[in-house]
């Protein structure tokens, strides 16, 4: 491929994304809807990769993970396939890049980890969908995880974070069954209340 078919072709892809976000603008300034978190990934995406480019490999794209799809510094999302998502165990505000080959195969790397911290909550599910309660804040969780998991309702959920900013999705890291924990729980009663002496058997 030619210097100047992919200068052609580059600057195709910059007059797009430049017509794509006024025409975001406008549909705000219409609506008056705001996606709050899609704008601050998107503001991170192009402070952190700029625009697209186009390598020997393909279109390379970089953006940001914001629980279920790659948002760029433009604000156009792009789907993961949950599944990988899930295995991966993303984190909303982890840096991603996405390669698009000339077959148009999607390629998704994850290449900037965002600093993460581990909580644990309770596995719900609202408004159709299944959430995790932890800290006294719900997160939302893919379904894929929480089939690849086999977690149900009332599961213990072992879930990342990201340690920096506020998120509104968690990634699932582990499940502790809800008959697992129940039992961990009475066994713990149980040695505390031996121990105090309270509930302890009589001897005869």
């Amino acid at each position: 491929m030619s210097d100047d078919k992919l200068l052609q072709i580059q600057e195709l892809i910059d007059s797009a994304s430049a017509s794509l976000k006024t025409a975001h603008a406008l549909m705000r300034d219409l609506t008056g809807v705001v996606d709050t978190d899609k704008e601050r990934h998107a503001a991170r995406a192009s402070a952190e990769s700029g625009s697209a480019s186009i390598s020997a490999e393909g279109k390379v794209v970089e953006g940001i993970f914001d629980g279920q799809n790659m948002i760029d510094g433009e604000g156009q999302g792009y789907p993961i396939p949950a599944n990988y998502a899930s295995k991966s165990k993303l984190v909303e505000g982890d840096s991603m890049k996405l390669t698009i080959t000339d077959e148009g195969k999607f390629i998704y790397k994850q290449i900037a980890p965002i600093n993460r911290k581990t909580i644990v909550g309770v596995l719900i599910q609202e408004d159709g969908q299944y959430k995790i309660l932890a800290e006294g804040k719900v997160y939302r969780v893919l379904l894929a995880s929480v089939t690849f998991y086999r977690a149900e309702v009332g599961d213990q959920i072992t879930v990342l974070i990201p340690s920096d900013i506020e998120a509104t999705w968690g990634a699932i890291e582990a499940v502790i069954p809800k008959h697992v924990a129940e039992a961990a729980a009475k066994a713990s009663v149980s040695a505390a209340s031996s121990e105090d002496g309270e509930l302890s058997p009589a001897v005869e």
